[in-house]
């Protein structure tokens, strides 16, 4: 089972700018949610036509990225001590400039512990 799609939007807007009839938006935020593993707590495979988490319980802008390899963007989003207290996180998604869904990713819960930040890298692959 794959727990990482690149959703149907994505895909599109990425062969309108191969073909140079759009600019490609940057990727700018993180989002973060509960809505990805089943009632036994298993990681459930994402759609490609999602335009939104199961459930989204925040969103922000990430920290930054790196070029792992030359095929690979990988960007960072930080959850401080404050973000999600108490919260299982089990979907991601990155989200470009034009608030659309780039990937979901969905794995099994992770808790967040108010004393404790969390660094999440997801990488864009070609």
């Amino acid at each position: 089972m794959a727990n990482e799609v690149i959703t149907n939007y994505r895909r599109q807007i990425l062969v309108q700018a191969s073909s140079g009839d759009i600019l490609l938006p940057a990727i700018t935020h993180m989002a973060f949610g509960d809505g990805g593993v089943d009632g036994e707590g298993h990681p459930i495979t994402p759609s490609g036509a999602a335009t939104a988490l199961n459930h989204e319980l925040l969103r922000k802008t990430v920290d930054g990225h790196t070029f792992p390899s030359a095929t690979t963007c990988r960007y960072a989003c930080t959850l401080e001590k404050t973000d999600l207290v108490g919260q299982d996180i089990n979907e991601i998604t990155l989200i470009d400039a034009n608030n659309g869904l780039v990937m979901i990713k969905t794995f099994t819960s992770k808790p967040k512990d108010g004393d404790m930040v969390l660094i999440f890298e997801v990488d864009d692959e070609f």
